[in-house]
């Protein structure tokens, strides 16, 4: 993981976390990275997560060699970077810590620090010699969180990207899917809602010459850069990333998903060589969401539930409306023994979502299917194809 022989890595993984920020499951765990540039002066970039303070110095101290920081570069004050600044700058009173004018408030509200006559506030292209290594700051405010900024060293063509970049898993996590899969429910889970400033950010780094990335989670990247930056680009944009249709759907007596699993057939029948489905209240919510900004076209399949929907398709609705879902086009399908409701309260949710396309042709259950509904489906199949 080390960057190079000055730019050495210092992370830790955390084995032990089901939940991370209390809500996405990470059966791989989670990577907390943090660098150091070892040059005339010694630059720290950002802590880790607070059960791992001890390791983390440890690992510090060797790279250190008996030399002491200089500086610590505190780029985003979610807790689980910087959670051990405190036992940073107690190790080392005479460094001084770097960091953006919003978040140095944040240190004082999370840990009671103020850094007086000991901090250096960091602007849009304020520069930092320490030494052959050259640092620029560029503010990244709200990726995700309104104090973060990126730091790019010039002279190895190093961008360290914070939350940007990052995935789930810790270090020896094995991605059938590669990079993407992992990187993409983290994205859409946690930065998703904000992809006006990850745009902001990706014509700020379109500017620089850039060889390597550090995340704050995931992988250190130095191949292929414009293929990340690519995906980067299609999911803040809200772009379509993979051809195919997407179904989400709750059931209580399977009659829902018999109707989901004939227009999954019917899609393939034709000519639809992807078609993902999902029973939302039994897979990670997460991954739901991922696959629906993953994909142009989706199919929301749900009941009539107290005059609403059930309540899984309700958080998943909440869900991608609160990430700003856009650019994509919609089936419905409904059911409901007396008073079908479904279809209505669904597009009245998405109604708060931009540039939708809705389609007219709606799937009604009557408790189970029936030759018309087959026909609905036919009809619906062919719509969502268009």
């Amino acid at each position: 993981m080390d960057v190079s022989k000055n730019i050495r890595y210092i992370g830790v993984d955390d084995k032990q976390v089901d939940l991370f920020e209390g809500q996405y499951i990470v059966p791989d765990g989670m990577m907390y990275n943090s660098y150091v540039i070892l040059d005339e002066k010694i630059a720290v970039f950002d802590t880790v997560e607070a059960s791992f303070g001890e390791e983390w110095l440890g690992k510090l101290e060797a790279v250190l060699d008996g030399r002491t920081p200089d500086y610590l570069i505190v780029q985003h004050m979610e807790p689980d970077h910087s959670a051990n600044i405190k036992l940073f700058t107690e190790k080392y009173p005479a460094a001084v810590v770097v960091a953006t004018a919003k978040a140095f408030p944040m240190m004082k509200n999370f840990y009671g620090l103020e850094f007086e006559g000991r901090q250096l506030v960091a602007a849009e292209g304020t520069k930092l010699s320490l030494g052959s290594h050259e640092l620029t700051f560029i503010m990244a405010p709200m990726v995700h969180w309104p104090e973060v900024m990126v730091t790019y060293e010039s002279s190895e063509k190093v961008l360290f990207s914070a939350d940007g970049f990052g995935k789930f898993g810790a270090s020896d996590a094995v991605d059938d899917e590669g990079w993407s899969c992992e990187a993409r429910r983290y994205y859409f889970g946690i930065v998703g809602k904000y992809g006006m400033p990850v745009q902001t950010l990706l014509k700020k780094a379109a500017a620089l010459d850039i060889k390597t990335i550090c995340p704050l989670h995931g992988p250190v990247l130095n191949e292929d850069l414009p293929y990340y930056i690519g995906l980067y680009d299609t999911w803040s944009s809200y772009g379509v990333e993979t051809e195919g249709v997407f179904i989400a759907y709750t059931t209580v007596y399977g009659n829902t998903r018999k109707a989901v699993e004939c227009l999954a057939e019917t899609l393939k029948a034709k000519g639809c060589e992807r078609v993902v489905v999902a029973d939302l209240a039994r897979e990670d919510m997460a991954e739901c969401v991922e696959d629906a900004f993953r994909h142009g076209r989706i199919v929301l399949a749900t009941t009539t539930y107290n005059g609403e929907i059930f309540p899984f398709m309700n958080q998943f609705i909440d869900q991608l409306v609160e990430r700003g879902y856009k650019k994509r086009r919609i089936g419905l399908i409904e059911n409901g023994s007396w008073g079908p409701m479904a279809a209505k309260v669904m597009r009245n949710k998405l109604s708060a979502c931009k540039d939708l396309t809705i389609c007219e042709n709606t799937v009604t259950i009557l408790s189970s299917m029936s030759e018309e509904n087959k026909a609905q489906i036919e009809a619906l199949a062919d719509e969502i194809l268009a």
